[in-house]
């Protein structure tokens, strides 16, 4: 039987922090170049999952299970943060009918 702390049921844990480079790259992008609220969102949430993916292959990594307990608390990190979040993009949608970032100097005083 194979060591666990090599490979994670046949993949190796560099693969793992390779794909969550990649999309910690892609949220980060997103949030960097698009003008769209929800978008901006969707990235965040991409950086978090990337986030705790990596925390996952490490805690496995290292059999340690406080890592999978940490994204369970920040898995309901993020759903308060959507609630918020959508909220907040409702209403500004309500007062300037744009989800545009750009359009946000309008609502101040």
């Amino acid at each position: 039987m194979e060591n666990l702390t090599t490979t994670m049921q046949g993949v190796p844990l560099n693969h793992y922090i390779y794909l969550s480079a990649i999309i910690f790259t892609i949220g980060v992008i997103g949030v960097l170049t698009r003008r769209n609220a929800i978008v901006i969102f969707m990235s965040v949430e991409l950086m978090l999952n990337a986030v705790n993916l990596l925390l996952t292959a490490f805690s496995v990594h290292s059999n340690d299970p406080s890592g999978q307990v940490f994204v369970f608390f920040i898995m309901a990190l993020a759903a308060a943060e959507v609630a918020v979040g959508l909220s907040i993009i409702v209403m500004v949608y309500r007062n300037t009918k744009s989800i545009d970032i750009n359009v946000l100097n309008r609502l101040k005083w």
